[in-house]
């Protein structure tokens, strides 16, 4: 199979120097990504900015925006069999980017922001025949905005995981079905659950 996965964070600037972003590693990603290559498949990774090298043998594409990862998925994933979209997309971006550097004037500053795109959602309009696997880091209400998530971007599974797997080196999560069963449980280093979940996924999702 060749397989889309995407990793670690997204930055919407401010400015040319600031930026919104959050603490992804992107290490789930990566380690997925290496799973499924461990185990015969194509990779296509798309990335945000990580400390991380990419694992030898998969086709690496380096992003920042959530715009520039909406554009490079929308345009890969009709070459792929499916999508594992594991990274962090940053949910808001300023409405306007400052030219230059914002120089201090010891008053508050205010930024208007509005929502990114939703980039799981444009790619599950164009399913047709290809499986997606999504990913929901929640804090309030998991299973439900999980769920929620899973319906509204067209999921054939969602795996749920909380803010404690950010920038950790292990993960618990739980896979849930479009019926809101959970289907599969996995805890540990991060690429001990990598290795267990792409089997779940090779096996279970990946075969429709």
């Amino acid at each position: 199979m060749r397989i889309l996965i995407t990793a670690g964070p997204t930055r919407e600037y401010l400015d040319d120097v600031r930026y919104l972003s959050n603490a992804s590693s992107g290490r789930m990603g990566y380690a997925i990504a290496d799973a499924a290559l461990q185990a015969g498949h194509e990779v296509v990774l798309v990335t945000g900015p990580v400390a991380l090298e990419p694992p030898a043998g998969c086709e690496v594409h380096h992003i920042e925006t959530t715009d520039d990862l909406l554009n490079s998925c929308v345009k890969l994933f009709p070459s792929c069999d499916g999508v594992i979209a594991v990274a962090a997309v940053c949910d808001y971006r300023p409405v306007e980017r400052v030219r230059g550097k914002i120089t201090k004037t010891g008053t508050a500053v205010t930024f208007e922001f509005i929502e990114t795109a939703d980039v799981l959602a444009e790619l599950g309009k164009h399913k047709e025949n290809r499986w997606i696997v999504g990913f929901a880091l929640e804090s309030q209400d998991p299973r439900e905005n999980a769920m929620r998530k899973l319906k509204m971007k067209n999921c054939d599974c969602i795996v749920l995981n909380d803010t404690s797997a950010i920038a950790a080196d292990a993960n618990d999560v739980e896979v849930l079905n479009p019926n809101a069963e959970t289907v599969a449980q996995f805890r540990g280093a991060k690429p001990e659950v990598a290795v267990k979940l792409f089997r779940w996924i090779e096996s279970q999702i990946a075969p429709l």
